[in-house]
Order: structure tokens, then sequence, then C-alpha cells
């Protein structure tokens, strides 16, 4: 008698109907999400870059632990994250890169942002809004060829989206401030084609392309 094969059903199935284009917006949004995991558990790094970024929501169990996986099939669902995102490598390099670069930074960013912040200490800064300020001064700091106006824009529309009221309010003063700061001190030095404000700029084109994925 021939055994039967059982194939165990993936639990947290992709969408084979619809998709996502990849974009730089939804690229910083993720790696928002991505850090904000990580500050919640740092020994699973690697699964949770796969789990927010690539939607691998299948992890390996544990021996006599529950699955390790940071959503229930459910939330999966409702969340739409069972829609693949489709990326362009480019994106994927700019995420990576700005992830793991504002994770390196992250003690020196925070002296920053614990000096500009009057009357605030770091532990009374929202999580969300000290990991925005945190990506967006690396942004400014790495990537050249990327307007600081656009990075300043990206992390306030993102604390509209993801934090509290005022936080946009708070992370354009910080931002600003710490620009000047680090201007004078020659740490940010843009240059590349279509910096200059009346110019259409690469990362105009993704905001567009962002808008339209909306």
């Amino acid at each position: 008698m021939k055994r039967k094969l059982v194939v165990e059903e993936n639990p947290f199935p992709l969408s084979s109907t619809r998709s996502v284009d990849g974009n730089r917006h939804i690229a910083r949004e993720k790696v928002l999400q991505i850090l904000v995991a990580y500050d919640a558990n740092e020994e699973n790094r690697g699964k949770i870059f796969s789990h927010v970024f690539h939607r691998e929501f299948t992890f390996d169990e544990n021996p006599g632990d529950k699955p390790d996986t940071l959503l229930r099939p459910e939330e999966v669902f409702e969340l739409d994250s069972d829609t693949p995102i489709v990326w362009r490598e480019r994106d994927v390099e700019f995420a990576t890169l700005l992830l793991h670069k504002t994770l390196d930074r992250a003690e020196e960013l925070d002296e920053i942002i614990e000096r500009l912040a009057k009357n605030w200490e770091l532990e009374r800064i929202a999580l969300i809004d000290k990991q925005l300020l945190r990506m967006a001064l690396t942004e400014i700091v790495t990537f050249a060829d990327i307007p600081t106006k656009v990075t300043i824009n990206e992390a306030i529309e993102l604390a509209k989206s993801y934090s509290t009221e005022k936080s946009n309010v708070f992370i354009n003063g910080i931002l600003d401030a710490a620009c000047e700061e680090l201007t004078a001190a020659g740490k940010i030095v843009k240059a590349g084609r279509g910096l200059d404000d009346g110019s259409k700029t690469q990362e105009n084109d993704t905001n567009q392309e962002a808008q339209a994925a909306a």
C-alpha cells in the first residue's frame, strides 16, 4: 500500500491575483517598520527583514516552542500583507543600505536628536519619531544624490501615517536644525544631476510612482 504524501499548506500564502510595484517611498516605509520591529526583537533581524520587506511569513519552528512568526494568518490578510511587492533591484539596495547605516549610526544620531530636542529626553520621544529621525538623518548624510528637502518631506509624510498628530511638526523642526548643524560641519554633501530646486529629479519620479500605487 502506497503512503499518501501530505503537503502542509502554507499558512501565510501570498495573493496570486494582485501585487504592488515597489519604489523608494514604499522602501522607506518598510525600513521604518523593520527598525521598529528590531527595537522589540533584535534576535531575529534577518527573519524580520524577510518578513517585512519580502513578505516571507513562514519561519523555522523552534523545538518545543511555537512557530517563530510576527503575524498570525488572519493579521496578514487584514493588513493586506498577503499582497506581494515587486521590487526593483535598486530599491532593494537603497533600503538595505539605509537600514544598515541607520543601525550603525544610531548612537551618534541619538546624541544629535537629544541635543536638539530641547526639554525632551530621548526616552520620552515616541519610538516611531525616534526611528524616523534616525532614518532621515542617515539618508541625508549617506545618499548624495537625494535632495535634503525630499528626505525631510518623506519623513514628514511617514510621520503623518504612523505617528501622532503633532509628530510631523516635531520631526520637521529637529531635521531642519540637524541639517543646519551637519551642513556647517561639512557632513552633508549633495552632488548629482537635478539637485537644484527647479529641476525634476529621479526622486520626484519615485514620489509620483508612490502616489500612483496608493
